[in-house]
């Protein structure tokens, strides 16, 4: 049985699923790109989990005693007092959103031609350091490109490549290394204490400064906890405190473990690091006691961030994603397993093998999961990842083509979890009839939020 949602609905949110004639209309008018439709022409609502979780009574209450002050607000102090506890970095600014960090961190440390390794940088991360004349490099383990196959931390980086990578590119080229947990580009899927800890070796030992993608770090602290061995005993605080130990600073949008709407922030260790960023952070957000948001926003991210880490809700989280992963496998519909915290991510390029790469499974699939049943999802395949080679100009598509069904936190029920189960089993009955579809507009970086599409 899996666990029961450890909270009460006190307030609720009317949706409806709009007529099939009114979607195709919506799809048209936002040139078949999901991000361009109106929310309420969307039933189901799984195109991301960042910012669109509920907040709780705690986090609505800690909002009415924000205190706006320009400077020195108590607000920032509460935040600071939980980022100490959690994280244990010297130093931290708050940031609007995960991607305002990512670009301060590129505009004080990248330089044209420089190499970033990860396991798998996500599209924010990626698209900053391209932005600054950098290269994004992805060393993830081999097991990541194996959907079906079951290994219990998918989302691991290579050491060995990475050791190899920088005797190849030098250290003097990597201004940073980076670490995504849980690793959201390739299936959502945790990374290990023991990983951790290695990459945080070979980054120390050629002097590259390591920063934790901290995203979704209550929900990695939490797999740790259930699948490493030594680690069951540990609280997820403990876990997390472990994890941060290793690193020397993080990035975060708070919009997904902190639970909030808005949200994020960089942390480091390095006093002079941290002047840079702040002068940095000043030009382009706030103050670096409040950074681009309100006293109230604090305060949420305060309290959503030990939240966060309650191992009630985790069971919940995980569970939640679970149980739709199985009703999909029932219904013979291929993921990424096993599944991760967030989301569900379907393996569409296994399910469309009939469209290629250059025509979009991901987005062909997307798009008639919207048109059969109001369900907005995101694809995680050649619209958001292909680009062209700097070198040789060849066009480099990813190995897996994705949908990602990202679950809102403590937003959706069993219900609506059947629901979308059973609109993916009915496509994917008569998946032979799905098309591909080609661009119409793109903008160089990010283009999957922007682009236009149209069905061939």
């Amino acid at each position: 049985m899996h666990p029961v949602e450890p909270f009460r609905i006190k307030m609720v949110e009317p949706i409806r699923l709009v007529e099939h004639e009114q979607r195709q209309a919506a799809m048209r008018l936002a040139g078949y790109n999901l991000f361009a439709l109106r929310a309420e022409d969307v039933f189901i609502d799984l195109l991301t989990d960042s910012g669109t979780g509920a907040m709780s009574q705690a986090q609505w209450g800690a909002m009415l005693e924000g205190d706006e002050s320009y400077a020195g607000a108590r607000s920032f102090y509460h935040l600071a007092d939980v980022m100490q506890k959690i994280f244990g970095f010297e130093h931290f600014v708050p940031t609007h959103q995960g991607r305002a960090a990512e670009n301060i961190l590129c505009a004080v440390l990248m330089k044209p031609g420089g190499y970033v390794p990860s396991n798998m940088h996500f599209d924010t991360t990626e698209a900053n350091i391209r932005a600054r004349g950098g290269r994004p490099e992805n060393l993830v383990i081999e097991e990541a490109f194996h959907p079906t196959l079951q290994h219990p931390f998918k989302g691991n980086m290579d050491v060995s490549k990475l050791r190899l990578f920088i005797e190849r590119i030098g250290s003097q080229n990597i201004p940073f290394g980076a670490l995504t947990v849980t690793n959201n580009a390739g299936g959502g899927q945790p990374v290990s204490m023991e990983n951790i800890r290695s990459v945080s070796e070979v980054y120390h030992e050629y002097g590259i400064p390591f920063f934790i993608d901290a995203c979704r770090y209550a929900e990695n602290a939490y797999f740790i906890k259930l699948r490493e061995p030594g680690y069951a005993v540990k609280s997820t605080l403990e876990i997390a405190h472990e994890m941060f130990s290793l690193a020397d600073g993080a990035f975060m949008s708070a919009k997904k473990d902190a639970l909030v709407n808005i949200g994020g922030f960089l942390a480091m260790r390095d006093g002079d690091l941290y002047q840079k960023v702040c002068n940095e952070l000043i030009l382009r957000e706030g103050f670096p006691t409040y950074g681009g948001l309100a006293g109230r926003d604090l305060d949420a991210i305060a309290v959503g961030l030990v939240e966060g880490l309650d191992e009630a809700y985790l069971a919940y989280r995980l569970s939640q994603t679970a149980y739709l992963a199985q009703k999909l496998l029932d219904a013979n519909i291929p993921i990424i397993e096993p599944s991760g915290g967030h989301a569900i991510y379907v393996d569409a390029g296994h399910l469309l093998p009939h469209i290629p790469h250059g025509e979009f499974p991901g987005q062909a699939l997307a798009a008639e999961l919207y048109l059969q049943g109001g369900i907005r999802s995101v694809e995680i395949g050649s619209v958001m990842f292909a680009h062209e080679d700097p070198d040789s100009h060849e066009m480099l598509y990813p190995e897996l083509e994705l949908v990602r069904l990202a679950i809102p936190r403590r937003v959706y029920t069993q219900s609506h979890m059947d629901y979308v189960a059973s609109v993916l089993g009915e496509l994917g009955e008569k998946k032979e009839t799905l098309r591909g579809y080609r661009i119409t507009y793109s903008p160089p970086l990010l283009r999957h939020f922007t682009a236009h599409f149209e069905p061939l």
